[in-house]
């Protein structure tokens, strides 16, 4: 295999999971060019990865946009660039790590001749030359992608997530810092996400917010994304002492700005994850999905309380009480906290 493609569009937290491969794909076939092919919004991520050659972003969310319009003809020829483009590369091998039909058939139009994905329940394993199943459930990080390592017999060792900051990344977040007046150490910290079954109560980061600059003597950080700043806002209206650079920020800045952090607090989210990925100690709290309890680092925790209903997913049962995540108290998660941060 002298030319790789790895799919695996979305989510951010899914992409830094899955960035695990890298280290294993680059010691098995270390003179191998390795593309990743990835959605607009996550591939800021991996811009400038070192162990990445390419990074393919999918304009998937400009492509809605012009199927909306009814700009077919320009959405065709878009499309038909784009494929011809990505079979030009002539890849020996595409590894499908999403395993749904969108990533199927990506790996089915890279032209590759050995198509390896996940088994799916959307039909994409007949896109491929082969289908690896779907490992054993496991609580440990990135099981499904260690698993699909395994099966390609990669020399895996202790398959760490591989997201580093970037230099430029570095440099401009220390600017940020600087300007803000943020000095180290500081904690960051993640109240956001995409569903509000994995939330923590706003009550419940005010009183953390309150408890930590009491106990920790240090500065706090908000973290999150640009759709989250109206919920950043009123959250610093009753923790004004919090610094939030929600919204402000790249992802590769806010990488670095994680790998800078003394400790992380976070729901279940990508920013999160990253905590376990720069090594910094790292408290994640779940409630509706299936947590990672295993996270491979002495440092990095995962606060979860299973219930009779857990994980519930995408359709809870609670009517909004979300029980799961009210028992994650702030007094638990600081004790938490603080026992990663006195970690070896």
């Amino acid at each position: 295999m002298k030319h790789i493609l790895i799919v695996r569009l979305s989510a951010i937290g899914d992409v830094v999971m899955a960035s695990a491969i890298l280290p294993a794909l680059r010691r098995t076939y270390p003179d191998a060019r390795i593309a990743w092919l990835v959605e607009s919004v996550a591939a800021p991520l991996l811009d400038g990865h070192p162990l990445l050659d390419r990074v393919i972003c999918w304009p998937r969310s400009h492509w809605v946009k012009l199927l909306k319009a009814g700009r077919l003809i320009t959405l065709g020829r878009e499309v038909s660039s784009f494929v011809s483009r990505l079979r030009a590369e002539r890849f020996d091998a595409a590894f499908d790590l999403q395993g749904l039909f969108k990533s199927g058939i990506w790996t089915y139009l890279s032209g590759a001749p050995q198509r390896i994905g996940l088994r799916s329940s959307e039909g994409s394993q007949c896109l491929m030359t082969r289908v690896i199943k779907r490992g054993p459930a496991t609580f440990r990080i990135g099981a499904e992608y260690l698993h699909f390592a395994l099966e390609l017999g990669l020399d895996v060792r202790d398959f760490p997530l591989s997201m580093p900051a970037t230099e430029k990344a570095t440099r401009e977040i220390s600017e940020v810092l600087h300007e803000r007046g943020i000095r180290s150490p500081f904690i960051v910290i993640c109240p956001f996400t995409t569903r509000p079954q994995k939330h923590w109560f706003d009550a419940h980061w005010v009183r953390f917010a309150q408890e930590a600059r009491r106990a920790l003597n240090m500065p706090l950080v908000m973290l999150g994304g640009s759709r989250d700043t109206d919920h950043a806002i009123r959250l610093q209206q009753q923790i004004p002492f919090v610094q939030t650079l929600t919204g402000k920020t790249t992802l590769p800045q806010a990488v670095a700005l994680v790998s800078q952090a003394r400790g992380l607090l976070g729901v279940d989210t990508g920013l999160t994850h990253l905590g376990i990925a720069q090594g910094i100690p790292t408290v994640a709290l779940f409630g509706s999905t299936r947590p990672y309890t295993h996270t491979t680092r002495a440092n990095a925790t995962v606060l979860y309380e299973s219930m009779a209903c857990s994980p519930c997913r995408r359709r809870p049962t609670c009517a909004g009480a979300f029980t799961c995540m009210a028992q994650l108290t702030p007094d638990r998660a600081l004790l938490a906290l603080q026992d990663m941060m006195s970690a070896v």
